[in-house]
């Protein structure tokens, strides 16, 4: 998973396809020093449930994992491209 944050810079993360979202979650929300329940994670529109796979959600390389700090009226603070390994 690769994100731009609002300052423009990058972070990586590599998933395996069977990994639960979760755990890039926690991952993620502590890179960005933030909580993970201060944070909602999109795909396709859609919140994604911490035992879901990128399998499961049928994910292919480059897709997007939007971030949102959870506040009234929302703000978006990063988009992400899955990038599975094999």
């Amino acid at each position: 998973m690769s994100d731009a944050n609002q300052d423009g810079n990058e972070i990586h993360f590599k998933v395996k396809m069977t990994t639960q979202m979760g755990k890039l979650k926690k991952s993620y929300s502590e890179r960005v020093a933030m909580s993970v329940s201060s944070l909602r994670f999109l795909f396709d529109g859609k919140r994604i449930n911490d035992d879901e796979t990128p399998k499961q959600l049928e994910m292919v390389n480059d897709d997007v994992i939007e971030v949102y700090q959870e506040q009234t009226g929302g703000l978006r603070i990063a988009a992400a491209a899955l990038r599975p390994s094999s």
